[in-house]
């Protein structure tokens, strides 16, 4: 791209203002989990079209109280901020210990969806789903979320199918080799700051987690999503491979799958 054609393209910052109400989606508050950590509450978007069994179990979890009083227990700087219960002893009451693993989801014909990268080292596309980051195989008949920052997954043993409580979420550069070998299924909205200032050396207290739609006359809060199949996120990506602003003296006409983020915004009642 010339710096001709850059100075006549909008900026990402520009698009995102500009992008009209039907670009962005509300995000369904029975899809939406609230975490309360030491110093705020994060709200995460669970991914129920790739993980459905993961997001019935962690809304379930939480009605139950399961991770009431539990801690963020291990936490890696640049890896991953892990919580549940570390003991492995606390019962669950209807919710499962354990669930199969959902790494991908499979579809008997091509799953459409909106294609960034075709030259990605760790699968043969990559794109953007519902809002969420993710990949497929070559028939795109095989979609997963991937290991982008601030990406919500379910821990495991050696045992595929053993993850059903203990959550993580990634604080780092996406560890993109644990794509499918690990279930995948959901995405910080905000509140990533707090997971950030978690101890790295002592246990973090988690007061509760709630289904947010459970809790809406303590907490209102409502988040849009940029819809990615919208004209306004595929010029957002142009902008993103190629930016416009001044201070920019290359555009490589390139970015990778977490490198574009997606538009988030908090709705003001």
């Amino acid at each position: 791209m010339s710096m001709a054609q850059a100075d006549n393209q909008l900026t990402a910052a520009q698009i995102v203002n500009q992008a009209t109400a039907e670009q962005w989606r509300l995000v369904e508050a029975d899809n939406i989990i609230k975490i309360a950590l030491p110093t705020g509450a994060a709200y995460i978007e669970l991914n129920p079209q790739l993980a459905p069994k993961h997001t019935q179990n962690i809304k379930q979890l939480a009605r139950e109280g399961f991770y009431k009083g539990l801690n963020v227990y291990r936490v890696v700087e640049g890896f991953v901020a892990q919580g549940g219960d570390e003991s492995g002893k606390k019962p669950v009451k209807d919710a499962a210990k354990a669930i199969a693993a959902e790494f991908y989801l499979t579809t008997s014909s091509l799953l459409e969806i909106t294609e960034l990268d075709h030259h990605d080292g760790y699968a043969p596309i990559t794109g953007f789903l519902n809002g969420f980051a993710v990949a497929q195989n070559e028939m795109q008949t095989q979609t997963w979320q991937v290991h982008c920052n601030g990406v919500f997954a379910m821990a495991r043993d050696n045992d595929i199918n053993s993850g059903g409580t203990e959550f993580y979420v990634t604080i780092g550069q996406g560890p993109r080799y644990l794509d499918r070998n690990i279930t995948v299924f959901g995405r910080v909205l905000e509140g990533m700051e707090h997971f950030n200032r978690l101890s790295r050396t002592t246990s973090n207290p988690i007061t509760d987690i709630h289904v947010l739609a459970d809790i809406s006359t303590q907490d209102n809060s409502q988040f849009k999503v940029m819809r990615t199949d919208s004209t306004a996120f595929l010029a957002l990506i142009k902008a993103r491979q190629n930016r416009s602003e001044t201070w920019f003296v290359e555009t490589p006409n390139y970015v990778d799958v977490c490198g574009m983020p997606i538009p988030t915004k908090r709705v003001e009642s």
